[in-house]
């Protein structure tokens, strides 16, 4: 069976996701005026602002679910996978996916606000499965891109979050390859279903408090690393340049390139054009569109260029050579321990048991609003304790898998979903354009900018929350 998935991931990612991605990133830059560079700074600003509706989710609360689930192990273990097994360049690759992929983030999540739906407490939800069937008028190609989240979320990353977590206790004297996977994955699993039968609202809470907690610190700790060695950091950079340009080596072996690495691990890590995160983004209570757009365009940077690379320099300028062999968890444990000994190991796997937890729940978030899609309501209460029961044996599983399988599981459903929503967004990037001009043409006149389906050409009564 690993072997057919392989093959799929093999056929999928080259050429078809490489160019589908590339070119939608490379589309949505140029069309919406390098929205992720020249609207950085007003992102910024919208991320601050609070609901129009007391009690309602606020754009930072929504920035916080989405970042939980794209601030996870892809930090630490999929960086770390990438380089001992595609190279210095593979950081290169991914910073490129993050750069054109704050376009696609920022496309997708606005067209989540402008189809976003109102339930009975007056609170919006939404996200591909309802843009697809709204504006493309096609509920079964909404219902199979949901069914490929449900598959993604609440398993293939469920899993690959609980291998990449007990693999981080492989250093230690107690590891018994045989039972600790298990043991680990069975106290995961306990935790998990403990705080997702209490429903979306403790999530949202448990993310936003965990979330910047757990970024800064790794971030300073990857800093504190790099200080030790600074001595490094320009040989490191130029090697990163020089591997990322070779496309001799790259496409003598594009499966196993820095290029091919970079852009599985860079996609995985900040899921920019999946269409998660639109999920995450509807919820949000702004007073315009265009701002959770530009605040979910944010998350992107804050995962990749900031988190990402804070993994990929720590290890590169530790002076330990990458390798096949330590791949995984086990080459950050080595790079952290240069500056911090023992207790180096012990701070990654607190990092990362933060890290799969808060990537656990966010998922779980995405996954319960396409459950309630896919039936038209949220399922009964039967259904939803048997779902989740499902989905936590899927968590004690996933830690007793081989790193390969994880990976490739992991990346085929990714894959299926992000070849659905990314053509949606292409076909329907004129309405977020539209918007973003009905945006910047109000912040000109001095206005909050409030948005009216109809000044962007749209009927107001196809728009369930914005009428």
């Amino acid at each position: 069976m690993m072997s057919i998935v392989s093959a799929l991931n093999g056929v999928l990612y080259y050429p078809i996701l490489i160019i589908v991605l590339l070119a939608a990133g490379i589309y949505f830059t140029f069309r919406t005026k390098f929205i992720q560079l020249r609207m950085f700074k007003e992102s910024i600003k919208v991320v601050a602002e609070k609901p129009t509706k007391e009690g309602s989710i606020s754009s930072f609360q929504a920035l916080m679910v989405s970042t939980a689930s794209r601030v996870g192990t892809g930090n630490i273990v999929g960086v770390s996978t990438a380089i001992c097994l595609g190279g210095y360049g593979s950081v290169f690759w991914m910073w490129i996916i993050a750069i054109i992929g704050g376009a696609s983030a920022f496309i997708e999540s606005t067209l989540a606000q402008i189809y976003k739906r109102k339930d009975a407490n007056g609170d919006s939800y939404g996200g591909p499965a309802y843009y697809i069937e709204t504006a493309l008028k096609n509920r079964g190609i909404a219902v199979v891109f949901s069914v490929f989240l449900i598959l993604t979320y609440a398993g293939g990353f469920n899993m690959l979050a609980s291998y990449n977590l007990q693999s981080t206790f492989a250093v230690y004297s107690f590891y018994d390859p045989a039972v600790t996977p298990w043991i680990i994955g069975a106290i995961l699993a306990v935790l998990v279903g403990y705080c997702i039968m209490g429903g979306g609202k403790r999530i949202v809470k448990a993310t936003s408090a965990i979330v910047p907690v757990m970024g800064i610190m790794y971030v300073a700790v990857s800093l504190i690393v790099l200080i030790f060695h600074f001595r490094l950091i320009p040989a490191v950079f130029a090697q990163i340049f020089a591997e990322a340009f070779d496309f001799q080596a790259i496409f003598g072996g594009i499966a196993g390139s820095c290029m091919m690495y970079g852009i599985k691990r860079g996609l995985y890590s900040n899921e920019a054009g999946v269409g998660s995160a639109p999920n995450a983004a509807a919820a949000a209570d702004v007073s315009h569109p265009v701002k959770q757009g530009l605040v979910q365009m944010l998350s992107v940077f804050i995962d990749t260029l900031l988190l990402c690379t804070a993994t990929a320099l720590m290890c590169l300028c530790s002076g330990i050579a990458p390798s096949a062999e330590l791949a995984g968890a086990a080459y950050v444990q080595q790079s952290i321990s240069t500056v911090f000994g023992k207790l180096g190991p012990v701070f990654i796997t607190i990092a990362m048991v933060l890290f799969a937890f808060t990537t656990l729940l966010g998922n779980f978030f995405y996954v319960d609003n396409c459950l309630a899609f896919i039936n038209k309501k949220m399922p009964g209460k039967k259904f939803m304790i048997g779902f989740r029961v499902l989905a936590v044996a899927v968590i004690f599983v996933g830690a007793g898998l081989s790193m390969g399988a994880a990976w490739d599981i992991a990346d085929l459903m990714m894959a299926l979903m992000c070849l659905i929503n990314l053509p949606a967004c292409v076909i329907l990037g004129n309405i977020a354009l539209k918007a973003t001009k009905d945006y910047e043409k109000q912040k000109k006149e001095g206005k909050n900018p409030v948005f009216k389906a109809a000044d962007i050409g749209l009927n107001p009564d196809e728009l369930e929350y914005w009428k």
